[in-house]
């Protein structure tokens, strides 16, 4: 891997992207989404993720967050192998996914080329992280992650996509996630 994908700064905030393999449209049903939200609230509350930007599409998730326990590679890598396994259960046990049968195929053959994985591979392994280093780079990235949903057409204002802090910095009240303001 290459020295400019990781974590160099083990206390600075960082954009990362993440997404499913193959690029695969699974956060299209509440439950999945509710899934990803329910996961970073946990880091946030539990594991010293501070979230000052995000936005969950139908196949990756763009953030900005800082770890205050100078573990950035460590929080991604154990937020992404706990929602991976949550997400594969969920779809498993899901009577009304129509895509069952592909999607758990799919992300067993994504396994199958991975000899680090055991069965199947959700996420891709890249985050490909960047460092904020001033406020210009920390707006450019959060105004890339808040217009996001209204570059692929799916909204014609960053605010109106449920699942994204754009709601937050627009004091919505309609938000599905705290951030951290500070």
């Amino acid at each position: 891997m290459s020295r400019k994908y990781k974590f160099a700064e083990k206390d600075g905030a960082y954009f990362v992207s993440f997404a499913t393999v193959y690029w695969i449209d699974v956060f299209t049903r509440i439950d999945y989404f509710d899934t990803i939200i329910e996961s970073l609230d946990y880091c946030r509350k539990n594991k010293g993720m501070e979230i000052y930007g995000y936005c969950i599409m139908p196949s990756h998730i763009h953030l900005i967050f800082r770890s205050s326990l100078g573990d950035p590679s460590g929080l991604m890598r154990d937020f992404k192998g706990f929602t991976s396994r949550k997400m594969l259960k969920a779809i498993a046990e899901n009577p009304q996914e129509s895509r069952k049968d592909w999607l758990l195929w799919m992300f067993e053959k994504a396994g199958k080329k991975n000899s680090n994985v055991e069965k199947s591979q959700f996420w891709q392994q890249n985050n490909q992280p960047i460092e904020i280093w001033s406020l210009k780079v920390f707006e450019q990235k959060l105004n890339y992650i808040h217009n996001n949903p209204v570059e692929t057409g799916f909204v014609t204002d960053p605010i109106d996509w449920k699942y994204s802090s754009a709601r937050n910095y627009g004091n919505n009240d309609q938000t599905v996630i705290e951030i951290d303001l500070n």
